[in-house]
């Protein structure tokens, strides 16, 4: 009967034991030892929108009409009289510091025709393209200019919401509505 009595004892005990860490441990055995977390809805009491101030970036194009004068290019006959004039000019030149008929020097005479022939045909060139008709339009001149301006961007919304009589304040990036979720934390009081 001892014995039995004994039995009855640890049975007992044993039952107790895996009574108490049933309850303890939860519904699926396991032991959070910081406490369980769970959710639940607040009661949104103000949304206040947040806002930042951007520089935003606008390339503009302007354009302005401006007068333009274009000279017609010079005539080519200017040049080519102008060059023959002065080939003229110069094989006289040429020939004028001669004195009688055999101290004649050809390389003198042709060298000054060269020359001449050359000043003639620019000074021919310049007088052709001073007298150029010059033609007056209107053309159009753009350029691209950075305008800066400010616009006010949405961040978030500051939330202020009440939860078993005390009031909380959280930042969140949507409009929460009338209510937001919590998250609760239980643990056993020490």
């Amino acid at each position: 009967m001892q014995l039995f009595k004994q039995f009855i004892a640890g049975a007992a005990v044993a039952a107790l034991v895996a009574l108490s860490a049933t309850a303890k441990a939860g519904p699926n055995g396991y032991t959070d030892p910081y406490g369980a977390d769970s959710y639940d809805f607040a009661r949104v009491t103000e949304v206040t929108p947040v806002y930042t101030d951007i520089q935003v970036r606008n390339p503009r194009t302007y354009c302005r009409d401006e007068p333009v004068a274009y000279r017609e290019p010079a005539s080519p006959a200017g040049t080519v009289v102008g060059g023959l004039i002065g080939a003229a000019v110069g094989n006289s030149l040429g020939r004028g510091g001669h004195h009688g008929r055999y101290h004649h020097h050809h390389g003198q005479r042709a060298g000054a025709t060269v020359a001449g022939a050359l000043v003639g045909a620019l000074v021919g060139n310049q007088i052709s393209r001073a007298n150029a008709p010059t033609y007056y339009a209107t053309e159009s001149r753009c350029q691209v200019v950075d305008e800066f301006s400010t616009q006010r961007e949405l961040v978030g919304y500051d939330v202020r919401y009440r939860y078993n009589g005390q009031v909380y304040l959280t930042r969140t990036d949507y409009h929460p509505g009338e209510r937001i979720r919590v998250r609760v934390a239980v643990s056993p009081a020490p």
